[in-house]
């Protein structure tokens, strides 16, 4: 399916159908133009910031032989259609969350993350030297896709309320919009769950068509000014406690490309990632500062009780995803024997010293 047809089955108003495909400039200038489609807001200038800089060092490393031209959410295709636009070929690249596609299959939350998993630094560390790459070939290679991490936003918050949470029962009735097999713990819980892109969020929040929600943390949750409509702001993100962006591409066109283009992607969307991190890390202290210096926000911790009941609930869906999904139960054994090593030296090195350092 090409971009017209995907623009016109999604329902994108005319003018935006009309768009004329970018197709690649003439071989003999080895140039190549691509469209990245993707799932944020350009407010949201760190997240965004993961599609532009893999598009920016992509340009940079092949000394401008790669040009690619980066929409946000709802430019060309809505923030949660950006896998199968990717997919059909509509665009060539994508930059989006892979646990957003969990209807496809429970898999791709691994690679975003899996609640109760890995921090940034353990995701990454699996990916890029743990074997998790490959198995994320093997789960997009059938939809026609190939990825590669581009952005980690860290440990994120737990979300923001219009009410204390003392217990798990007291997510009974509660609307929160949280995607993945998050969303499907909460669910379990007893809450109702919507999944909703970053920019339709404040608005559902302050109409009270949702009664809680959870993006990512202080820098841009200040920046969609849930600050202003909800009063307390819960952590940890057990949901989401290292989740990774993927910079997507149509694998047909992936397999076309010179290596060296080939690897200049891959090289791009590294630099990417590790900026991401860097960016969040930098501007989540001050921001959650000035959140919390306007007065009207509660910052709370998690009681223990009730995160132990949302890990029982996730570890459920686990076991039901290995049962129901051949890649969800082929990635399981490889994952935990991984995160399992990783946090009992981590146990001893990072924990020790945080524990020590951060009063």
């Amino acid at each position: 399916m090409k971009r017209r047809d995907f623009l016109k089955k999604a329902g994108v108003a005319a003018a935006g159908a009309a768009f004329s495909p970018l197709m690649f400039a003439n071989a003999q200038a080895s140039t190549f133009r691509f469209g990245m489609v993707t799932s944020w807001p350009t407010s949201l200038d760190t997240i965004f910031g993961g599609a532009l800089n893999t598009a920016k060092f992509l340009n940079e490393v092949t000394q401008g032989d790669v040009e690619v031209e980066v929409y946000p959410a709802g430019a060309q295709v809505g923030g949660l259609e950006v896998y199968d636009a990717v997919s059909s070929g509509a665009f060539e690249m994508g930059h989006t969350a892979s646990y957003y596609y969990v209807g496809k299959d429970p898999a791709h939350a691994y690679f975003t993350s899996l609640p109760f998993g890995m921090n940034a630094q353990q995701h990454n560390a699996w990916m890029l030297s743990g074997g998790g790459q490959d198995l994320w070939n093997e789960l997009n290679a059938p939809d026609n896709l190939i990825a590669f991490p581009a952005g980690n936003t860290g440990t994120q918050m737990g979300g923001w309320f219009n009410k204390e949470i003392n217990s798990a029962d007291d997510l009974q009735g509660l609307t929160m919009r949280i995607p993945g097999l998050g969303g499907q713990v909460m669910s379990r819980a007893g809450a109702n769950v919507q999944v909703l892109p970053g920019g339709e969020i404040f608005l559902a929040l302050e109409r009270g068509t949702i009664d809680a929600t959870e993006w990512v943390g202080p820098y841009d949750d200040q920046i969609l000014g849930f600050n202003q409509v909800a009063r307390f702001y819960y952590s940890p993100g057990w949901h989401e406690p290292g989740p990774a962006l993927g910079a997507y591409m149509n694998l047909d066109v992936y397999n076309d490309l010179p290596e060296d283009i080939q690897n200049a992607f891959q090289t791009a969307a590294s630099a990417a990632n590790v900026k991401m991190l860097a960016d969040y890390d930098a501007r989540n202290g001050k921001a959650l500062a000035e959140i919390l210096a306007g007065g009207n926000v509660e910052l709370r911790t998690f009681p223990e009780e009730y995160l132990n009941t949302l890990e029982g609930f996730a570890n459920e869906i686990f076991a039901e995803a290995t049962n129901s999904s051949t890649m969800f139960a082929r990635t399981w054994g490889p994952w935990t024997s991984f995160r399992d090593d990783v946090r009992g030296f981590h146990a001893i090195s990072e924990k020790a010293w945080l524990d020590y350092s951060i009063d």
